[in-house]
């Protein structure tokens, strides 16, 4: 039986005194039944799968669990929107879809530094619950309490991960970019010296008790990019540099030596990536705020992907006017026969789906009825019919298969949700990309 998931929308709950017009949001793949939604369109794109195993990458099992952690960040914050938050994790668990099954919980709290991190995985690792104060006093993130008090849930969580990532440290730092200008070489370098004793502290005990939960799990931490543009004056840009290269340097060398000790620790680099961008991936030119934009979180994604899984592959909506992009075991399903929507149903050409994903079936006249067959399960549609029969079972359908006309063929059309999840595939469906997964 699937465990339930207490935490998966880790952004509920968060009001807009508190973050600046954030909306309720919920996870960015949504679970058989809502591939099976008609959305408006988005803008064109196009889908560039680039499926290659690469060294060090990780072994997806049957389903690929992910827990992050940290701050804003792994939030997904960004200032004054009014859209649902689209950040990196969501951009992380798409990617894992395209390699097999995916679970992502999140449990990112804004506002959280390095010792509210240590705390929060201290009491999960020994089984305490915390109050928002006890994590880290003064909080601005409204649901800290209620996730203080699932350290359980989320314990489990972490035990049966595969992957933890994490990004914190931001708020540690975020001191520099109004003092930096104002402190000589010598007490800024003191300052980074003391943060960064601080910080290797923190992150190296969260290190351990999500090992001690954990022993198998891959853990990547992103190190901490700088977001303050050379605009803002060459001499501070300069010594931001230097402080962001500290704490590169500090990360590298912590993820080093707990490898050296066989904990499997790898830093995801994003830092470099914002090196000349930093006032077109992040908010500071417009709103004075270091979050990521859409550029800056679509980076941070990439660079976890690649460090995971040894690749990374661009995602985009159709186009406007274009049926839903459908992806099975990572391969787009590119067919003369467009999938169509009817009455919010998303129903495909059966010999496609049958083809994508390795079934068989059988045709019979009489009844006008496909079996498809894959492994020990079977599903049997029948062209007008009002249900389904999964495995013997009936189940009832909204809208039944028809017959669609392609030119001078016709082919018979079946909903891909209920034929998939019938033969046990995972459907999952990203309605920002207006893409399915579909997964054995």
């Amino acid at each position: 039986m699937k465990r339930k998931r207490i935490w998966e929308n880790t952004a509920a709950g968060l009001t807009a005194s508190m973050l600046a017009g954030m909306l309720l949001f919920t996870s960015s793949a949504l679970p058989a039944h809502a591939a099976d939604v008609k959305t408006g369109g988005l803008p064109a794109g196009t889908n560039e799968a680039s499926l290659t195993a690469k060294k060090d990458a990780v072994a997806v099992t049957k389903e690929f669990r992910i827990v992050t952690l940290g701050d804003s960040i792994t939030v997904g914050y960004e200032p004054n929107t009014k859209e649902l938050p689209y950040g990196y994790v969501e951009r992380l668990q798409e990617q894992g879809l395209l390699h097999g099954r995916t679970q992502v919980d999140n449990y990112g709290i804004a506002g959280l530094k390095t010792s509210g991190l240590k705390n929060f995985t201290t009491a999960i690792k020994d089984g305490n619950t915390l109050t928002s104060e006890a994590i880290q006093p003064s909080l601005p993130d409204p649901r800290a309490g209620q996730i203080g008090a699932n350290t359980d849930a989320i314990r489990e969580s972490i035990a049966q991960a595969n992957l933890v990532a994490i990004t914190i440290g931001g708020n540690d730092v975020s001191e520099l970019l109004g003092t930096a200008d104002k402190l000589s070489d010598q007490e800024l370098q003191e300052k980074v010296k003391e943060l960064l004793a601080t910080y290797t502290a923190n992150i190296s005990a969260t290190i351990n008790d999500i090992h001690e939960i954990n022993p198998t799990a891959k853990i990547v931490i992103a190190d901490q990019y700088q977001p303050m543009p050379e605009v803002a004056g060459k001499a501070l840009y300069a010594k931001l540099m230097e402080a962001s290269q500290g704490f590169t340097q500090t990360i590298d060398g912590i993820a080093a030596q707990f490898t050296a000790q066989g904990t499997d620790v790898k830093v995801a680099h994003v830092a470099k990536e914002f090196v000349g961008g930093e006032g077109t991936m992040t908010h500071m030119i417009k709103n004075r705020d270091f979050h990521p934009n859409q550029f800056g979180y679509a980076a941070i994604a990439e660079v976890f992907a690649k460090t995971i899984w040894g690749d990374y592959t661009k995602l985009t909506a159709p186009a406007i006017g274009e049926p839903m992009n459908i992806i099975v075991s990572g391969k787009t399903l590119n067919t003369p026969y467009k999938p169509i929507i009817r009455n919010g149903k998303n129903f495909v050409a059966i010999q496609d789906i049958v083809n994508a994903v390795g079934a068989t079936t059988v045709w019979d006249n009489k009844t006008s009825t496909a079996t498809i067959t894959y492994g020990d399960r079977k599903v049997a549609v029948t062209i007008g019919a009002n249900a389904v029969k999964v495995n013997g079972a009936s189940v009832t359908v909204d809208t039944p298969a028809f017959l669609n006309k392609v030119g001078k063929e016709s082919k018979t059309y079946v909903p891909l949700a209920m034929v998939a999840e019938g033969l046990g595939f995972d459907v999952q469906y990203v309605a920002k990309l207006k893409t399915v997964f579909v997964n054995p």
